[in-house]
């Protein structure tokens, strides 16, 4: 039982590690600042949170223990990571900060029709 709780957990640190490589990758290569803070909010919390879903389940059934602090990691994680992202697209967008010259869609313009100033961006085309 030790040496399969052992292996899930590693399983889940490991692959916790790759996706938090995968998105550093992703916010070196992607273009702008959107698809960068993209990659950095969705892949770090999901790697995050498996590498400490794996620390918990090792200190759980190897080491014995229940470990609340990493419990308590995971929801901080969970909760403020995308909040964070989300607010950090939204800061960007109404500072003008210019989208990638292919980027196509724009539905923050929907949503901001009312106010005259927010309806339109910068190398968005009107279709």
């Amino acid at each position: 039982m030790i040496e399969i709780s052992k292996a899930i957990s590693g399983y889940l640190i490991l692959q916790g590690a790759v996706l938090c490589f995968i998105a550093s990758i992703g916010v070196l290569r992607l273009p702008d600042v959107y698809t960068r803070n993209h990659a950095a909010s969705k892949g770090a919390t999901l790697g995050v949170m498996s590498l400490l879903l794996g620390v918990f389940l090792y200190f759980l059934m190897v080491e014995g223990h229940f470990n609340s602090r990493v419990l308590l990691g995971i929801a901080f994680v969970f909760l403020t990571s995308p909040v964070a992202g989300h607010l950090i697209m939204r800061a960007a967008y109404n500072t003008k900060v210019p989208l990638w010259e292919n980027s196509v869609q724009n539905d923050l313009k929907k949503k901001n029709a009312g106010d005259p100033e927010r309806t339109s961006h910068p190398r968005i085309r009107d279709k």
